[in-house]
């Protein structure tokens, strides 16, 4: 075998280690949480509940595996952010069809993620990797939390009210802070891409 295509080979088998592995796993849990969530009784509700606890669990575990195991791969940096991004997107969807999310938040945020996402796509191919920043993982943290709150109202009918209101002051909450770091990072890129201009 060539040594390029050796060491491409070591490479590869190299990019996707635990950390990746549970990346991935987070993405394959999506499909199951929106079965479940598709007619959510408060049985299943439930249950999407826990499958999306699960899965956003999954974020913090993996980064925190990379961190301490050195396997930060730039495999990792691209599909952790991008298999948040279809967790949560997933999320807003189901909320709006069941009456729980403005369809205008829904789309503020699902729109600033895609966004985002394509500046990095932009930046990756120009050769560098925009990691997630602090107000980028709070943002994460109150869209999660919003979502779970939400969730969970159809499965508690008695703390209905409290789960409704809460979710949607972690939602706005984490509508500011898209929007905030949302701006930064596409600074961040185009100050890269396009340095004479800035």
């Amino acid at each position: 075998m060539p040594k390029d295509n050796a060491s491409s080979l070591v490479s590869g088998a190299s990019s996707l280690n635990l950390p990746n592995s549970i990346t991935l796993l987070r993405i394959f849990l999506i499909p199951v949480f929106v079965w479940l969530y598709l007619e959510p009784t408060p049985e299943r509700a439930l249950w999407a509940g826990l499958v999306f606890a699960a899965a956003a669990f999954t974020d913090f575990l993996d980064g925190y595996l990379a961190r301490r195991s050195g396997q930060i791969t730039n495999l990792g940096k691209l599909l952790d952010p991008v298999a948040d991004k279809l967790l949560v997107a997933s999320g807003l969807i189901l909320l709006v069809q069941v009456q729980q999310v403005a369809v205008w938040l829904a789309i503020v945020l699902i729109a600033r993620e895609l966004i985002v996402t394509g500046a990095r796509a932009v930046a990756a191919n120009e050769g560098f990797i925009v990691p997630a920043d602090s107000l980028g993982k709070l943002k994460v943290v109150g869209q999660i939390g919003g979502i779970l709150c939400l969730i969970l109202q159809s499965a508690w009918i008695d703390a209905q009210v409290f789960l409704f209101t809460v979710g949607n002051v972690l939602l706005y909450m984490a509508l500011v802070l898209s929007l905030i770091s949302g701006w930064r990072y596409l600074v961040l890129i185009f100050k890269k891409i396009s340095p004479q201009y800035w």
